[in-house]
C-alpha cells in the first residue's frame, strides 16, 4: 500500500519519493519504508526503514543543504542530493495540498494543540481561480488524508467549486486543482482524467483509464541505476 499523502515528485518529473507498507518485506529497511524510484517504476534506488505507518513521509525541496532523512538504510541518495534537498512532510489532512498553495477555510475549526496528527476535526480548504476573481476550489473532508482506507472513520475528499451562483459540488471527484491558465484538472472516482472548463460543466478533453488492467512484469535494468 502507498500512502499518497505521504509522497511527492521531484521538481523535473523523474523521481518519485513515496511511503509504502509492504507486509512481506524482509530487507534492511523494514517492512514500512520511504523510498526513491525512476518513474514509472518503484525500483528503489534508496530506502529509509520506518518501521510503522505512524510518519510524516518526505517532500523535495529546492535548497540542497536541507537534508532532514540521513543516509539511507538501503543504496545510495547521492545523486538525489545532487540535485534536491528532502525534507519531512508536516503532519496533517491535506499535506500535499498545502504545499500547493491550499489554505484552510475560515469555517474549519482551529486545530487542537494535542491532535499530533490532526484527526480530531473536520477540515476544509480552498484554493482561489488563477484567472477568476472571486472563484475558488474546495475540498473538505475527515481525515482525508488516507482517501481509501476505512470509510467507515476517514471520510474521502469532498470537491465543490465556490462563487459566481454560490457553491456547487463535483460529483465523482477523487481529485481536482486549478491549471496555470484557470482550466479545472481532474481525476474521477471511475477512472478518468479531465480538463474541464472554469465551471466545471464542459470536459474539453479526457483520457479513460478504467479499462487498464495491472500487468505485473519485472522492471528493466535501467530502473535500478539513477
Amino acid at each position: 500500500m502507498i500512502y499518497p499523502q505521504r509522497c511527492d515528485l521531484s521538481p523535473d518529473g523523474r523521481i518519485f519519493c513515496y511511503f509504502t507498507l509492504k507486509k512481506h518485506a524482509d530487507w534492511p529497511a523494514s517492512n514500512a519504508y520511504l523510498a526513491m524510484s525512476r518513474l514509472p517504476w518503484l525500483t528503489a534506488l534508496a530506502a529509509w526503514g520506518v518501521g510503522s505507518t505512524w510518519t510524516r513521509g518526505a517532500h523535495f525541496v529546492s535548497d540542497r543543504s536541507v537534508w532532514e532523512w540521513g543516509d539511507p538504510d538501503v543504496g545510495d541518495a547521492g545523486p538525489c542530493r545532487e540535485k534536491y534537498g528532502l525534507a519531512h512532510i508536516r503532519p496533517g489532512t491535506f499535506a500535499v495540498e498545502r504545499r500547493r498553495g491550499w489554505t484552510e477555510t475560515a469555517d474549519t475549526p482551529p486545530r487542537r494543540a494535542d491532535d499530533m496528527w490532526d484527526e480530531h476535526r473536520q477540515v476544509a480548504l480552498e484554493k482561489p481561480s488563477p484567472t477568476e476573481p472571486g472563484h475558488a476550489l474546495r475540498v473538505s473532508g475527515w481525515y482525508a488524508a488516507h482517501r481509501a482506507l476505512e470509510p467507515e472513520r476517514f471520510s474521502p475528499p469532498a470537491y465543490a467549486l465556490d462563487g459566481g451562483s454560490g457553491r456547487r459540488g463535483l460529483d465523482g471527484v477523487w481529485w481536482a486543482d486549478w491549471s496555470p491558465g484557470g482550466d479545472l484538472l481532474i481525476a474521477t472516482e471511475d477512472g478518468r482524467l479531465q480538463r474541464r472548463s472554469p465551471d466545471g460543466a464542459t470536459v474539453r478533453w479526457e483520457h479513460d483509464l478504467s479499462a487498464l488492467v495491472p500487468d505485473p512484469t519485472p522492471p528493466p535494468a535501467d530502473a535500478a541505476r539513477w
